[in-house]
């Protein structure tokens, strides 16, 4: 999922409709757009090398971990971004202001990858990746929110700045695998670590110089929380801080099980949030039947993602292990098969937002299109079953870019779509929460992708895809048949 979090700030009364140097749109957004396409830079720039410098051997320069455990520590880091969002949303709406929180996380996420290049071993990993999930957890729930407050909401621009800001996300996730990638096979991991941190300090450093431009709006705070309440959070964040330390330190908390306590952390805050809303006195019977609409959703959402996000664990060792990545006598980096799907993207959103705007009241509703995201999610990984079983070498590149085609067009399906059904059934009173329940719903099926690339076998494949396909086509076609009665639910929400 390479897009951020659609949570919008007011829009700002200083916005200026003349203001048109960057492509026709305020200047300021050239300083969002390069701290956001930096950041995905060094985001999946260094999740393209993460997986590899686990599991390769020290001759090799990685850490010689378990492969099965180095894909569920990967999972687990996938899962925990998306959980900070919440986190990050929530530190914006109470404390600081969006644009604040992008700020800092934006210093947070260069000192994370700045530990991963630097410090030695396991220590880098964990200071790194407990950096980068929280700094981009809260950049990815604020940076959208800023861009909304350089347009007035009647700013016909508004559309346009979001696509262009949009098109610096995927920029971003292009170029970062493919020069990380280079980078690491030519000079070592820590090099490709490095290289994400510069990008992230370029990315920084022009915001740090624009940030001032931004309007009063991009720094407001919605709902402050009350001094008083200040000691009560603080020693709620440092008790659970020291929980954490404590279940790591008696060896409750392991690498060969970080994925499985994601997971039932993800769940526990999904089912919280479910009960908050729907036993809240403030919705209404309308929106109390939108949210259980919205449930369908939520399953299926997880499902698609546990599936889509093993471009990050199984894909990484398939393309290592199976993948033909000869060209003209070049082996090309395992890496650059991330950048594959930015590219895809890139050409395929106009189209979708075209397709849709053309048909209008005629597109498939929601819940038809989540279901044939996932069916097509499935058919993507039954794409596999040809291939599987071969030896080195044996799967042609053009596969897995048709693979990784089918894969985009799941996306598009469903990731665009779900962040906007999710505000539009979302009860007045709760709509951050319903936000944050999409969110949560990659999280968790991030996680569940890295618990599931601990059974992938390259030795046994067949059943691997053929079962997790199969599942994915079921419950897509499961959604098909009650779409009727979950529209009944949405009341008037296509």
């Amino acid at each position: 999922m390479r897009n951020a979090s659609p949570l919008d700030l007011p829009t700002s009364d200083e916005a200026k409709p003349h203001d048109t140097r960057f492509f026709g749109h305020p200047f300021a957004l050239a300083h969002v757009f390069g701290v956001e396409m930096w950041e995905r830079f060094s985001f999946y720039g260094m999740q393209g090398i993460l997986l590899l410098y686990l599991y390769y051997s020290t001759a090799d320069g990685g850490l010689g971990m378990d492969q099965t455990v180095a894909a569920g520590i990967v999972g687990a880091y996938g899962g925990a971004v998306y959980l900070a969002t919440i986190l990050g949303a929530w530190v914006a709406d109470r404390l600081l202001g969006a644009e604040r929180v992008l700020f800092s996380s934006a210093i947070v996420i260069m000192a994370g990858h700045l530990a991963l290049a630097l410090l030695p071993g396991f220590a880098g990993v964990i200071v790194g990746l407990i950096l980068v999930a929280l700094g981009s957890g809260g950049l990815k729930a604020t940076a959208t929110s800023v861009v909304g407050t350089l347009y007035a909401a009647e700013d016909p621009r508004r559309d346009g700045g979001f696509s262009l800001f949009y098109l610096g996300i995927n920029l971003g996730a292009f170029a970062g695998p493919l020069l990380t990638g280079l980078l690491q096979t030519t000079a070592g991991f820590h090099w490709g670590f490095g290289l994400a941190a510069f990008g992230m300090a370029l990315g920084l450093t022009q915001y740090a110089f624009g940030r001032k431009s931004l309007p009063d709006a991009a720094r407001h705070i919605p709902n402050p929380l009350p001094r008083r309440r200040y000691a009560p959070v603080a020693g709620i964040a440092v008790a659970a801080v020291a929980v954490v330390v404590v279940l790591v330190v008696a060896g409750a908390i392991r690498a060969d099980n970080l994925a499985l306590i994601v997971i039932g952390t993800v769940i526990a805050a999904a089912i919280a949030y479910f009960a908050v809303i729907l036993l809240s006195r403030r919705i209404t019977t309308e929106e109390r039947s939108r949210v259980w609409g919205f449930l369908p959703l939520f399953l299926t959402s997880v499902v698609f993602w546990s599936l889509y996000q093993q471009q990050f664990t199984v894909l990484t060792v398939y393309a290592d292990q199976r993948l033909d990545r000869n060209l003209f006598g070049w082996t090309m980096p395992v890496p650059w098969v991330q950048s594959i799907n930015p590219v895809f993207i890139i050409l395929l959103a106009g189209v979708f937002a075209a397709l849709w705007t053309k048909l209008g009241r005629r597109q498939p509703p929601t819940p038809t299109k989540f279901a044939l995201a996932a069916i097509i999610m499935g058919v993507a990984f039954l794409l596999f079953l040809p291939f599987a079983g071969g030896g080195a070498n044996s799967t042609p590149l053009l596969a897995i870019a048709g693979i990784l085609l089918t894969f985009t067009i799941a996306e598009l399906m469903l990731s665009p779509v779900g962040l906007s059904v999710t505000t539009k059934l979302a009860p007045e009173a709760f709509q951050t929460q319903m936000v944050a329940l999409f969110f949560l719903s990659v999280s968790l099926g991030t996680a569940i992708s890295g618990q599931l690339a601990t059974l992938y076998d390259p030795a046994n494949e067949v059943p691997y895809f053929a079962v997790l396909g199969a599942i994915a086509i079921a419950m897509g076609v499961l959604l098909l048949a009650f779409a009727k009665p979950v529209l009944a639910l949405m009341r008037g929400v296509r």
